[in-house]
């Protein structure tokens, strides 16, 4: 089925609060709604219809589930008959389950009945153990599809070693003063793949270099005539990955993105678990770090933060091995909703989980999602006289201005149509982040996969890129950078831009304005040239390029010259960003009809341009970005809900030019799909596949260039 298919389906599902299953039989229920305890059941596969979970008038409905429920075990959903050789726990709710499944699911703390969230005054006890003194649950798979690709890491851990030393801890500990806990870094293998690597930059040396590509907005000018603002575009490509460095082979065999050799991570995880968070959405949430577990490789290390009126940490930074995933899944599967939302905290754990860390991998990132407003430390609302402060929400040690050391960007995740998208988009704003807007609650694990389908494939760390004038009548005018931070020199002869991370396959391109001379004494003019200077995370060697000289011809006469589409292409977006910005601001003061009038303006003016008459993909889809924001601005009560995020997180992905998340963009069909890369499109893929459940789930999506690039030989 298409992925619309999918979501229309999710929709119609998740909209639903509670019903009963039409049928009553041996089979399991047909269902449209996930509930908590299955997401991450052992023995659960996505392909698998998933029980209901009722709302609140769940405890009316009890006679009707528990019909169902004494059949089928709500949590694992296989069959359960007298005499199959498995225990079967019925609650004081009448609700019945496998006596193994219903042990693991409680032995985090969970008091409540799976299905209709009756809190239970006698749980199962757990399985006596001799290898830790507290016991543990066991957990047996039941009816698990044994090529279930998302569920395939929830297995039994090993017997312990001899010496009874475990890498799980069942029972969250204390949290210490000093979050130094992190575990070691795996360097043995972190070195074999990094020499992996150097044997095919041996071979394919030239696929592991980055690409400077310059164009000035046309080749030739009157050689007697001066010209202010002349513009000059700078394009940048990164290497490519390794998984595109042989195109023959059968894509069925493509190298899992975590055991490519790249740059490992440290990612910390800062999860809503307020009280709206409650039923489906945090289902849903589960099942999509589920995911983000599973596609960490074992270089990676990965921490959780819960927050509601407060903010713990669930485990240390953990390496993502068997065991390390094992413990990870545990932990997201014990999470309750309920409480407050105090971000501010969430934000502060975490990051003192990042500074605290004994040892560090070369990318870092933090993920915030949350479906509220924070209402602990700001107050306040835009429009008002008295705007809220939302740099209060972020951490001074991870302010991109006030981080002389390794900058630590948090991707920030508006979860549903009542989350605050100006304190998400200020947070990810002064990180050095991007904001995604996560409309419907079915994408949100598409919406992360899209996310650490980037963070996996780091290729250029701390990239600054310099523009250095050639003539010496030249002078800089502007540098067109969007949110990267950048400088000209008093003297206008140098300018600098702080690019920072890249991913594999990503391009960046930005605008130079410069002002040509008159030129008496020759036929040519040199004008810039550019400098790049980055970290090669793989090889931790410095890398620096230089491009050739940016030149124009001088011509005797006036000619037309035709104006370079690269360029032209370039300035639409960067007008197209600077119209939804100025929109966004209109909207904000109450002038809805003020800022759909200057999205109007805007499409006019680039149905008019050089690029657009040539049917650019970049400007037909800048067109359908502009237009869908029109509609959004239709009424206060449609921009409220859903209009301020969806400009918000344009404005994040064209300032960064950087993918996110927003409406329909990671849905194939979509025209809104700027900045994706091949390995964020591989994840995509992955993470479409397993919610449909298909047996084709590690089947990756074909790549694809971001139509912002400029067009490729034919």
């Amino acid at each position: 089925m298409g992925s619309k298919w999918r979501k229309a389906k999710l929709a119609l599902g998740l909209n639903l609060c509670a019903y009963v299953p039409r049928a009553v039989d041996d089979s399991p229920p047909p269902s449209e709604r996930l509930s908590d305890a299955a997401l991450l059941s052992p023995s659960v596969s996505p392909a698998m219809p998933m029980t209901p979970t009722p709302s609140s008038r769940g405890l009316r409905l009890s006679k009707s589930f528990s019909r169902s429920s004494k059949k089928t075990c709500s949590i694992c959903l296989a069959t359960m008959k007298s005499g199959d050789g498995h225990a079967i726990f019925t609650a004081e709710c009448s609700h019945s389950f496998h006596f193994h499944c219903i042990a693991s699911n409680v032995k985090h703390g969970n008091q409540v009945c799976p299905v209709c969230r009756a809190k239970w005054k006698e749980i199962p006890l757990q399985v006596p153990s001799l290898d830790h003194p507290l016991g543990r649950a066991r957990v047996n798979p039941v009816n698990w599809p044994q090529n279930d690709a998302l569920m395939a890491v929830i297995r039994r851990l090993p017997p312990p070693p001899a010496n009874g030393n475990r890498h799980t801890t069942i029972l969250p500990a204390p949290e210490p003063a000093v979050f130094n806990d992190d575990e070691s870094l795996d360097h043995q293998s972190e070195f074999a793949k990094i020499s992996f690597s150097n044997k095919n930059a041996s071979d394919n040396d030239s696929l592991r270099t980055m690409k400077i590509k310059t164009y000035p907005e046309v080749q030739a000018v009157p050689r007697f005539n001066a010209f202010d603002n002349f513009a000059v575009l700078i394009h940048l490509e990164a290497p490519i990955s390794l998984s595109e460095q042989n195109p023959t082979r059968n894509e069925a065999n493509l190298p899992n993105i975590s055991q490519t050799a790249r740059a490992p991570v440290d990612l910390v995880t800062v999860l809503d678990i307020s009280g709206s968070m409650a039923g489906t959405k945090l289902a849903l949430l589960k099942r999509a770090m589920g995911f983000v577990i599973q596609n960490l490789g074992s270089n990676d290390r990965l921490a959780v933060i819960a927050f509601s009126s407060t903010a713990r940490r669930l485990f240390p930074l953990r390496r993502m091995s068997d065991a390390g995933r094992q413990q990870a899944l545990q932990a997201v599967n014990s999470l309750v909703a309920n409480g407050g939302t105090n971000i501010a905290e969430g934000l502060r754990k975490g990051a003192k989980v990042i500074e605290d860390r004994r040892e560090k991998n070369p990318v870092s990132s933090i993920i915030l999602l949350s479906d509220g407003q924070d209402t602990y430390t700001v107050s306040g609302s835009f429009g008002s006289k008295h705007q809220p402060n939302y740099q209060l929400l972020l951490p001074l040690s991870i302010h991109s201005e006030n981080n002389s050391g390794a900058k630590i960007p948090v991707h920030a995740f508006g979860f549903g149509t009542d989350h605050d998208a100006s304190s998400m988009h200020s947070i990810s704003e002064n990180s050095g982040g991007t904001f995604s807007f996560i409309e419907s609650e079915g994408v949100i694990q598409d919406a992360f996969a899209q996310c650490i389908g980037g963070l996996l494939s780091v290729v250029v760390k701390d990239l600054q890129v310099s523009i250095e004038c050639v003539h010496p009548s030249l002078c800089l005018g502007s540098l067109k950078a969007g949110s990267y931070p950048n400088r000209v020199m008093s003297d206008g002869r140098a300018g600098f831009i702080d690019v920072g991370d890249l991913y594999a396959d990503e391009m960046k391109d930005f605008l130079v304005s410069i002002n040509v001379p008159v030129e008496f004494s020759s036929s040519e003019t040199s004008l810039l040239k550019v400098r790049c200077v980055y970290n090669d995370p793989l090889t931790k060697e410095m890398v620096t390029l230089v491009s050739e000289e940016v030149r124009i011809k001088r011509t005797e006469t006036v000619g037309q010259e035709v104006e370079s589409i690269e360029v032209d292409r370039q300035r639409n977006r960067l007008q197209a960003a600077e119209a939804m910005a100025q929109a966004q601001t209109a909207a904000e003061q109450g002038d809805l009809k003020g800022a759909i009038s200057i999205l109007e303006n805007c499409r006019r003016v680039l149905s008019e341009s050089v690029s657009s008459k040539s049917h650019d993909r970049l400007c037909v889809a800048l067109d359908a970005e502009l237009k869908e924001m029109q509609e959004r601005m239709a009424s206060r009560h449609v921009y409220e809900a859903s209009g301020r995020a969806y400009i918000l997180s344009g404005l994040s992905s064209h300032s960064w030019q950087r993918a996110t998340a927003r409406g329909d963009s990671t849905d194939g069909s979509s025209l809104v799909q700027a900045y994706q890369t091949p390995s964020m499109l591989e994840m995509l893929g992955r993470s479409q596949a397993t919610l449909l459940g298909s047996p084709s789930a590690q089947r990756p999506v074909r790549p694809v260039r971001s139509f912002a690039s400029p067009p490729r030989p034919r």
